[in-house]
């Protein structure tokens, strides 16, 4: 199967989207938009006084300010200014109060101890979470990019990983995709073992037309996660765009197989239906 002889569903996911027949677009949505993570932005609290904040924060952001602000104004440490103002982000996002949000959490991105530079990392992605969810994110880049090389200082891969894929899905909604893949490269040299990096690697290659590499790097996804439907979506579509039918239908299959009912699954069936049939594949 040459590239000429391409179904019109492939050539669709190369352009964009088509609203009339549902086809993935040629970056789809998991990779320009992060997943909710529940825990992997948010530090853990290290404190009974922040765990309580936090607490508060979930039920009555007013009351959470108030705590915070009289928090503050008892502080000592650079550990204890950090918390307070960590919770006064939060109590501030809850109320939709955004860019003050992302201003708290910077603020105590920078008051963290100079020896938790993590934490540091992780409240500076709060903060650049804060400028996404409030539509700028051109804001988020810098605080984004920021936490990610804080979190490799203090050599800590599997997180610098996380904040590299948060910085790639950010990049490539601005249409920069180079160096999107470079984030992504980060990402898989911080933590080799992360199946989402390798994945979204995969994906944007694909996008890319690096077939090579997009396939390389799916091998490696299904090898950590070999359960996760989007793998096997993506080495999918990477096996029908490299003219390797038998191999598409197979990977999609197995997206059916072991994610019956899913989002995933119901792709796959529309692309299996949009393959040409079997024995019409390779005409004589």
């Amino acid at each position: 199967m040459t590239a000429t002889l391409l179904p019109a569903f492939l050539l669709l996911m190369q352009v964009g989207p088509d609203p009339s027949a549902g086809s993935m677009p040629g970056l789809p949505d998991e990779l320009a938009n992060r997943p909710e993570r529940p825990g992997a932005s948010e530090p853990q609290p290290q404190t009974d006084t922040l765990a309580t904040c936090l607490r508060i924060a979930s039920s009555d952001p007013q009351a959470a300010l108030d705590r915070a602000q009289a928090w503050r104004e008892e502080a000592q440490t650079d550990l204890e200014f950090a918390q307070s103002a960590h919770c006064l982000g939060l109590a501030l996002v809850q109320q939709g109060r955004l860019d003050e949000a992302r201003r708290a959490f910077e603020i105590a991105s920078g008051e963290a101890p100079a020896d938790n530079l993590s934490y540091s990392a992780r409240l500076a992605a709060m903060a650049g979470n804060a400028a996404l969810a409030s539509g700028d994110p051109e804001a988020a880049l810098p605080l984004l990019d920021r936490a990610g090389g804080q979190a490799l200082a203090a050599n800590d891969g599997a997180l610098a990983a996380d904040l590299r894929v948060d910085l790639a899905r950010v990049l490539v909604r601005l249409d920069r995709e180079e160096d999107a893949a470079l984030a992504l490269a980060e990402a898989r040299e911080a933590d080799g073992d992360d199946p989402e990096a390798w994945l979204l690697s995969a994906t944007l290659s694909r996008r890319l037309e690096r077939l090579g590499e997009a396939q390389a790097q799916i091998e490696r996804a299904a090898l950590l996660n070999p359960r996760n439907p989007q793998v096997g979506l993506e080495a999918g579509v990477i096996a029908a765009m490299s003219g390797r039918e038998a191999d598409a239908r197979a990977s999609f299959q197995s997206v059916i197989d072991v994610a019956p009912g899913s989002r995933e699954a119901e792709r796959a069936q529309r692309y299996l239906d949009q393959l040409a049939p079997e024995e019409d594949s390779f005409p004589e």
